[in-house]
């Protein structure tokens, strides 16, 4: 072997260890390093008191967000944090759309009383970074949360974050990304297995970066950026770990992504992300210093490593084939890379759906898109200029909202609950049904078709029971509707019914037969579902995974739906719900709740 071979094999070895390290290696190496840290050091929350509770300001830029700003806005109104500690900062970025107008007709809701919100709204458009910098600093709040408008946070996000605080080290700290809709398996893949890897980074005490759905920092540790930053959600809390301080994330915090994006969406997003991978590599490599420790080291083996990875793949692809005719080892180097890469180029082409031939598609996708981004800013810069867009807001199938243990215990709740209900409530059945048929003409027991829980592929039906409180053939005339104010169909004893919420109480047989749950989002008519999910942003994502339910945060906070605004208002609470449904303890915490408010509705007569 001549020495110009000799260079070849050495950097094609040496490259190909590196993919082989940075994609397989490095995961194993960081969940096996995390283990030896002492968690409760490193990620426990202390809990609060309301009174010790650090006040928090949540920042939200916006641009052009009328589409789906409002299912947010009722979305942050549901969070568990005292009133007084929360000032919610809405930065309006030069919208040209109805954001403005759809705010300001959502903050009329009552449910909009007590929270503090504050709108900048700015006339021009100068970017999410110029906004951040002009605000935050000017913030009196302990701590900053940032999220974005496509994001739904769990109910419980600002109170579990701000747990951590009570630790002084802690410097950030972030939560569970989730997508609600994959756009692939290879996707799926991914998502998962970077949730893993920054539970690793998390244990370790310095997760790398963050995500803009939704994290939180201590204000005095904000930095302003430069107004050219692409990343901001890694710049930001790297320079606050970069500073001695720990970040990380509670992976009892989530946050959803409600938008779905195109294929051309995606692409464009993960070109700016790979620029964006090279100016933070450039501006933070600093924490490549071997003082750093094990900052260094992840730094070193994570962000670094994957802006090289194209790079990489590359080398040992050509070094393989110049010398797969002199070595079996490169030959079987070679073989294997070409059925790697065939079965990533089936799957593109749709022809090979299987899991591992989606992820393999979904890294060659992701590689090929960190090369185009990072070589395009590295050109810019060499022009002095910037032609990768800065963003304001990017506009895993999904994992379950309702984790295995929690849906276990939520499932014997609700048998032993309508259990309990229904021996309490069998003497009213024929004193009801005495009433009803009384009155009116036809069956006590009204039954109908609902939708009931859904998932990427399947919606399910069922058949609902409730004591009636319409006449007969209400809407034999008018087709399926919507009831309205003081709706002539319904009867006197109807009416009581309604008030008191009495005529569900046949629903707890569909709890017994699991097609329904106790708590849980309102269970809708087919008749209207369609119309619903066309005027209703991510109407149809409200009871994914989810059990429709006889009473739920919505039910308890309006009656019943006379219009589709009324709806629209629900879905917020619906999505609200679902990502409470995380853990055993904030899920029992959150139905006990409900379940007293609806009897303060039923005893007080408030129901519709």
């Amino acid at each position: 072997m001549s020495i110009v071979e000799f260079i070849i094999a050495a950097l094609t070895v040496f490259c190909a260890f590196l993919v082989v390290y940075h994609h397989a290696l490095y995961p194993k190496l960081l969940k096996r390093l995390s283990k030896k840290e002492d968690l409760n050091e490193t990620s426990s929350a202390t809990p609060l008191t309301p009174e010790d509770l650090p006040t928090v300001a949540l920042v939200m830029p916006a641009f052009n967000e009328a589409k789906t700003i409002k299912e947010k806005l009722f979305n942050l109104a549901t969070l568990n944090y005292p009133e007084d500690k929360l000032h919610v900062h809405i930065l309006l970025d030069g919208c040209t759309d109805d954001t403005l107008k759809v705010i300001d007709e959502t903050r009329d809701h009552p449910l909009f009383n007590t929270l503090n919100i504050e709108i900048h709204n700015f006339e021009d458009n100068q970017g999410k970074i110029a906004r951040i910098n002009a605000i935050v600093p000017l913030l009196q709040e302990q701590l900053v949360a940032f999220t974005d408008v496509s994001a739904l946070i769990s109910q419980d996000a600002l109170l579990l974050a701000a747990e951590h605080f009570a630790d002084e080290q802690i410097g950030v700290v972030t939560g569970f990304y989730r997508l609600l809709n994959a756009g692939s398996t290879g996707e799926d893949v991914y998502w998962k297995q970077q949730c893993a890897q920054q539970q690793a980074e998390s244990d370790m005490g310095a997760i790398q970066g963050a995500h803009g759905a939704f994290y939180v920092i201590r204000q005095a540790l904000f930095s302003p950026l430069p107004a050219d930053t692409i990343n901001d959600d890694f710049i930001i809390p790297m320079q606050i770990v970069a500073r001695g301080y720990k970040a990380v994330m509670e992976s009892n915090v989530n946050a959803l992504e409600l938008e779905q994006t195109t294929d051309q969406q995606e692409a464009k997003r993960r070109v700016r992300i790979a620029a964006g991978n090279l100016q933070q590599f450039v501006r933070l490599k600093s924490l490549l210093n071997p003082r750093y420790k094990q900052l260094a080291f992840m730094f070193a083996s994570g962000k670094t490593l994957r802006l090289f990875m194209p790079h990489c793949m590359l080398v040992a692809l050509i070094g393989s084939a110049y010398l797969a005719g002199e070595s079996r080892l490169f030959l079987a180097m070679l073989c294997g890379q070409i059925a790697g890469y065939s079965l990533g180029l089936l799957n593109m082409l749709g022809i090979l759906p299987l899991k591992t031939a989606g992820a393999i598609s979904y890294l060659m996708r992701g590689h090929y898109y960190n090369f185009v981004g990072s070589t395009r800013y590295l050109l810019d810069s060499l022009k002095g200029e910037h032609s990768i867009s800065m963003r304001h807001g990017d506009n895993p199938s999904q994992k379950p909202l309702c984790e295995a243990p929690a849906a276990r215990s939520k499932r014997i709740f609700d048998i032993m609950i309508a259990s309990a209900a229904l021996i309490v409530a069998l003497p009213l059945f024929p004193l009801l049904i005495l009433a009803i048929k009384l009155e009116s003409r036809g069956p006590a027991i009204f039954s109908q078709v609902r939708i009931g829980r859904c998932t990427p592929t399947q919606t399910t039906y069922f058949t609902m029971y409730k004591f009636r409180s319409m006449v007969q053939d209400a809407e034999k005339g008018t087709g399926a509707t919507l009831a309205t104010k003081n709706d002539a169909r319904v009867t006197r004893v109807g009416k009581f019914l309604r008030k008191t919420r009495l005529d569900e109480i046949p629903q707890l047989f569909n709890v017994l037969r699991g097609d329904m749950s106790i708590v849980g989002p309102r269970p809708e008519r087919p008749d209207f579902y369609g119309k619903l999910e066309s005027a209703i942003p991510f109407f149809a994502d409200r009871t994914y995974d989810v059990l429709p339910g006889i009473t739920g945060l919505a039910q308890v906070h309006q009656g019943y739906d006379t219009c589709i605004e009324d709806v629209r208002r629900k879905v917020g609470f619906d999505h609200s719900y679902a990502l409470a449904l995380h853990s055993v303890k904030t899920w029992l915490m959150m139905d006990l709740w409900i379940i007293g408010k609806t009897f303060t509705v039923m005893v007080m007569g408030r129901g519709q």
